[in-house]
């Protein structure tokens, strides 16, 4: 089947594009290689997203894609490896060997955890050293654990942390939390976490399991004994696999304007994947919304 759109990525950005599409008439089919939903769905409230109060990640994920399909999109769990550009008719190809024809594409590929970049960290992951607190944070019920990082998730992660686990401690590379201020209040009315600030994490600690992490803090060499290190500095795109169709810039996103637009037409980018200031979930809905029409328009 030829579709008119193909959209890879199954995050707010890639279900919102799928139902502006929908509503404008086009045929439409959704890749996604994990959960719909996207990283959204890690977040166990969200309270930021227009016309909600408040509302779980997963919730606002199964919403999406609900909206998407009422409006005729198909979805298909599929990792996307690559397109093969033929002008006017875009062949998407796939982990599993299968291929997709599209006279148009949109990519929302979003972006995925940035490790540390220490050694055995790889080793270690699944094994003491994790991405999403909502996802593991229940196995270290009643367990001391550290969160990394300084902005919005690290905070959001160490009071959900704070629920359940002995101690938090917090670790930041700087003197201040570039989060936002109710967080860290709300952190410090917590009497189980402790911030440990112009630290940087050198060494993880343990064999098969993490037992403790090495600091330097200060100049000063810091021992702490934790079981679960959750890490939250930020996330890298997933460009690569695109580069020939895409301008990318030093960061690895796609250097896209508002208008998101690629240098191949045809080609389209939306949300966390795309060079950007502000990456939230509004910000993906609404590239969602502007790729959708940017396609529909070159579709004619």
């Amino acid at each position: 089947m030829l579709y008119d759109i193909i959209i890879v990525g199954g995050g707010p950005a890639g279900l919102t594009a799928a139902t502006y599409a929908c509503r404008a008439g086009k045929s439409v089919l959704v890749l996604e290689k994990n959960g719909f939903g996207g990283q959204i769905t890690w977040s166990p409230k969200v309270e930021n997203f227009p016309g909600f109060v408040s509302v779980s990640g997963t919730e606002l994920g199964d919403k999406l894609l609900e909206q998407a399909m009422e409006q005729g999109a198909e979805a298909e769990l599929e990792e996307v490896t690559g397109i093969r550009d033929g002008g006017e008719v875009k062949t998407v190809l796939t982990e599993s060997g299968a291929e997709y024809e599209a006279r148009a594409v949109i990519l929302a590929l979003g972006a995925r955890p940035r490790p540390l970049g220490l050694p055995r960290e790889e080793e270690l992951t699944g094994s003491g050293v994790c991405y999403c607190a909502v996802c593991d944070g229940a196995f270290y019920q009643g367990k001391a654990v550290a969160v990394a990082g300084g902005g919005n998730s690290a905070l959001q992660d160490a009071l959900l942390l704070s629920n359940t686990c002995s101690k938090v401690w917090l670790i930041h590379r700087r003197d201040s939390f570039r989060g936002e201020a109710r967080l860290v209040e709300a952190l410090r009315a917590r009497d189980n976490v402790e911030f440990v600030l112009s630290a940087q994490i050198t060494a993880l600690c343990g064999e098969e399991e993490l037992t403790g992490l090495e600091l330097c803090q200060n100049g000063q060499t810091r021992h702490l004994e934790v079981e679960g290190l959750f890490v939250a500095v930020g996330h890298r795109p997933d460009n690569g696999a695109f580069a020939s169709l895409l301008e990318l810039d030093a960061g690895g996103y796609a250097a896209s304007g508002e208008d998101c637009l690629t240098r191949t037409p045809g080609v389209f980018v939306a949300g966390d994947c795309r060079s950007k200031k502000v990456r939230q979930l509004t910000t993906a809905a609404a590239d969602g919304a502007v790729a959708a029409l940017a396609a529909c328009d070159y579709l004619g």
